[in-house]
């Protein structure tokens, strides 16, 4: 079978990085299928738009404006001219190609007409949009956008787009239960029928790195970390999604704890407001790294107890943040800080790998570590693993979209022998 895969991610050029998507790339691959990939090489890049064929996948990179990293006008300007850019090079590269599946995620929502180009030369192509970003919403939740003025004229351009990118999409993949009954609510005209969940995934790791106690303790004090206490650890991005200010609110709580300690990880725009925080405060109980290297922050995370998530509390979107997924393959439980909108935390509490708290009241979370520390750490993280192993492995993300190729498949071939 051939699948297309439209992405706006540079990073899946090399599929030996585990992702959620490169995981998933690598599975349909493994399982004989060629795999096509689209995405955009950024003019910063001075690279041509060509076809490099890498590790048993073709990879289209189409030269573009710049749309990451830019001003304001330049990454508009590229946004519009993207589809135009990725249907030419798809004409000109993969136009004898006949392709069965055609996959996309969010963001963006602005691929319509080149799905629709390829379901034209394809019409027998399954189109299945994975959702992990329901915008224009997101950005009115946070502020970026309002749904009246000059700014509410362009959350009515983009709800436009996403509501003709839902209608052209065979199925809809969202990644949680609340995330199923958000799009059913607020699109009416969806069909239930074709919305399921199909989660963020990882493949199952050949092995799982049990880090000795003895190397933990070494880890530790390579980062000035205590070997006594039990760590909590945020890692990832901090932009305005993650709601930094609430987790330095959270920090100033902790910051003088002797039971425990914290350890921050991350870069983002919003990284400034956790320097500033670590200078003038010079929390003992909480330690800030920018960034580290792959290898490093895995080693530092190994050596780390419980995994922290944060989210904006004026989300009315649910998330569903794929970096809980590293946390539960690590055998960490959680603790998920975030709107109540989001099912994480719930998800967690009623399987038994962690716990949820509002993030907008920090008293909440503190008590909510007290109640970490007063339990069994490493059975929530046993259950947290168990937990992943029945939903979270990309063979069930390759279940739920592979079954609808194969139905179809199965209908055609019925039908002809008739």
């Amino acid at each position: 079978m051939n699948i297309l895969f439209l992405t706006m991610s540079s990073g899946l050029t090399n599929l030996e990085t585990s992702g959620i998507y490169t995981d998933l790339i690598c599975k349909f691959r493994n399982n004989g299928h060629e795999v096509y990939i689209v995405y955009p090489r950024e003019r910063r890049q001075k690279l041509p738009t060509e076809v490099i064929h890498l590790q048993g996948v073709h990879l289209l990179g189409v030269k573009t404006l710049n749309v990451t990293k830019t001003n304001v006008v330049e990454k508009g300007i590229g946004q519009v001219l993207m589809e135009s850019l990725f249907q030419s090079a798809l004409k000109r590269y993969f136009g004898n190609i006949n392709f069965e599946l055609i996959l996309y995620s969010t963001p963006p929502i602005t691929f319509t007409k080149v799905i629709k180009y390829v379901k034209k030369r394809n019409p027998k192509a399954i189109s299945y949009l994975l959702l992990k970003d329901i915008f224009p919403q997101n950005a009115v939740d946070l502020g970026m956008l309002t749904k009246s003025g000059l700014k509410g004229l362009l959350y009515k351009s983009f709800r436009k787009k996403e509501k003709e990118l839902y209608r052209i999409s065979d199925y809809i993949g969202c990644m949680s239960p609340a995330n199923i009954q958000y799009v059913l609510k607020h699109n009416p005209e969806v069909d239930p029928a074709i919305v399921e969940i199909a989660p963020n995934s990882y493949e199952i790791p050949s092995q799982f790195i049990e880090q000795k106690r003895d190397v933990s303790e070494r880890i530790r004090r390579k980062y000035n970390l205590p070997i006594d206490k039990p760590i909590f650890i945020y890692g990832g991005n901090m932009g305005k999604p993650q709601g930094i200010p609430f987790l330095i609110e959270c920090m100033k709580a902790v910051k003088d704890r002797k039971d425990c300690h914290f350890v921050v990880i991350g870069d983002g725009t919003e990284y400034p407001k956790l320097k500033m925080f670590m200078e003038k405060y010079q929390p003992k109980a909480v330690s800030l790294f920018q960034r580290l290297p792959k290898t490093d922050y895995d080693t530092l995370a190994r050596a780390c107890d419980v995994g922290l998530i944060f989210l904006d509390y004026r989300f009315t979107i649910p998330n569903y943040p794929s970096r809980l997924l590293p946390y539960l393959m690590e055998r960490k439980p959680i603790i998920a800080a975030t709107d109540p909108n989001c099912d994480t935390g719930s998800i967690a509490e009623k399987n038994g790998y962690g716990f949820w708290c509002p993030s907008n009241q920090v008293e909440l979370f503190t008590a909510t570590i007290d109640k970490m520390l007063a339990s069994d750490i490493e059975a929530m993280g046993e259950r947290g693993y168990q937990f992943y192993l029945n939903n979270y492995t990309v063979q069930h993300t390759y279940n739920t979209i592979i079954k609808h190729v194969d139905k179809y498949s199965t209908q055609t071939t019925e039908y002809l022998i008739k």
